[in-house]
C-alpha cells in the first residue's frame, strides 16, 4: 500500500510536469502570435490600432499564464515531495517493524531449540549408565555408557556427540568414538562451560558453552550445554563429573536462517542473521561468514530497526524462552534499500 503511495506520488509530479511544459508550450505560441500581431498592427498604421490592443491582451494573458503555470509547478513539487517523503517514511516504517518481527521469531526459534538442549543435558545427566560410568569408572561401566549414549544419539539427530567428562576435565566416554575418535581423551577442563558445570549448585542448573568449533569433532561447529553429573543421579548429589551435549550448530541454525518468510523479490536483497552478544556472526542466510567474523550492529533496545547507508536494519535481541534466559543473541536482518540484487 504505501509503495502504492510512493507510485502515484511520483506520477503525479511527472504528469503535472508534462502538462506545464505544454501551457509553456501554448505561452509561448501566443506570445509569438502578439509579437505578430503588433507587427502587423504597425503596418496598418491608424487602421491597425485594434489589433495593437489585442496584441497587448494576449502579452497579458500569456504573462498572467506563464505566472500560474510557475506557481502551479512550485505547489506540485513541493506536495509531491511531501508524498513522497511521508510515503518513504511510511514505507521504511512498514518494513522495519515486519523485518523487526521477523528477527524477534529468528531468535524466538533458537531459544526454543536451545531451551530442548538445557532441558536434555539435566535430565540425560540422571541416567543411570552416565551415573554409573563416573562412580564406577571401570570398563565394562564405560562401554555401557557408550551404548546408551549412541543410543540416545540415533533418537536425537540434531547433536554432533554427547560426552562424559570426569573431574579432570579428562573425557571417558562419548557417544560417537567411531566417528570422533579424538573426542576420548579430550581434556576439557579450560572450557568454560566445563567450569561453569562443575560450579553448578544442584542438578536444576546447566551451563551454556555458545558456539565454538571444536578440534575433537574434526572441527564442526557445536553449541555446547553441560550439567554435572552427580552421586546417585541425585539433584543435590556428590559431584563426580560433567555431560556436555554437543549440538550440531550450523545445518541447524542455517534451517532457521534461509527459513525465514521472505518474498522472491526480498530473498534477493536481504540478509538473515543471528549475532552473539558481542556481534559475532554465528549463522548467515548467505552462508558468508566465520564465527570470528562480526556485524556491525548498533541496537538502541531490545527490538527496533534503523537504516544505515542503503540499508534497513531490523534486530531482536533474545527473549529468552520457560528456564531459559538466552545468551544475549540477537536476531538480525539486514535488508538493501535499492532493487539491485546483493553479490
Amino acid at each position: 500500500m504505501h509503495n502504492d503511495i510512493l507510485k502515484l506520488a511520483y506520477e503525479v509530479s511527472s504528469i503535472t510536469e508534462k502538462k506545464v511544459v505544454s501551457i509553456d508550450t501554448v505561452v509561448r505560441q501566443a506570445r509569438f502570435l502578439a509579437i505578430n500581431t503588433r507587427i502587423e498592427a504597425a503596418r496598418a498604421g491608424a487602421g491597425g490600432d485594434a489589433f495593437s490592443v489585442f496584441a497587448d491582451e494576449m502579452r497579458d494573458v500569456a504573462t498572467t499564464i506563464t505566472a500560474i503555470s510557475a506557481e502551479l509547478r512550485a505547489a506540485i513539487s513541493e506536495s509531491t515531495a511531501r508524498l513522497a517523503e511521508t510515503g518513504s517514511r511510511l514505507v521504511i516504517a512498514t518494513k522495519g517493524a515486519r523485518f523487526a518481527d521477523l528477527a524477534l521469531n529468528v531468535i524466538d526459534i533458537i531459544d526454543r531449540n536451545l531451551y530442548e538442549r538445557s532441558c536434555d543435558v539435566r535430565w540425560w545427566a540422571t541416567d543411570s549408565a552416565v551415573v554409573a560410568a563416573l562412580e564406577a569408572g571401570d570398563e565394562e561401566s564405560l562401554r555401557h555408557a557408550t551404548g546408551r549414549l549412541r543410543i540416545i544419539l540415533n533418537s536425537y539427530t540434531v547433536y554432533l556427540d554427547l560426552c562424559i567428562v570426569d573431574r579432570s576435565g579428562v573425557v571417558v566416554a562419548c557417544g560417537r568414538p567411531d566417528l570422533y575418535p579424538r573426542a576420548v581423551g579430550q581434556n576439557f577442563s579450560q572450557a568454560s562451560w566445563f567450569r561453569d558445570a562443575m560450579q553448578t549448585r544442584s542438578g536444576d542448573e546447566y551451563a551454556a558453552g555458545g558456539v565454538q568449533h571444536v578440534p575433537a569433532l574434526n572441527g564442526a561447529a557445536a553449541a555446547t550445554y553441560a550439567t554435572a553429573i552427580r552421586q546417585g543421579g541425585h539433584l543435590n548429589g556428590r559431584i563426580l563429573g560433567v555431560l556436555g551435549i554437543l549440538f550440531d550448530w550450523t545445518p541447524q541454525s542455517s534451517a532457521v536462517v534461509t527459513g525465514v518468510r521472505l518474498t522472491p523479490e526480498e530473498q534477493s536483497s536481504t540478509r538473515v542473521m543471528i549475532v552473539d552478544a558481542h556481534y559475532h556472526i554465528l549463522a548467515a542466510s548467505d552462508g558468508a561468514q566465520t564465527l570470528s567474523d562480526t556485524y556491525p550492529l548498533e541496537p538502541t533496545g531490545s527490538a527496533g530497526f534503523y537504516v544505515k547507508g542503503n540499508c534497513l536494519v531490523a534486530y531482536a535481541l533474545t527473549p529468552g524462552y520457560e528456564t531459559y534466559k538466552g545468551l544475549g543473541w540477537y536476531g538480525v536482518i539486514e535488508v538493501r534499500l535499492n532493487s539491485q540484487p546483493r553479490v
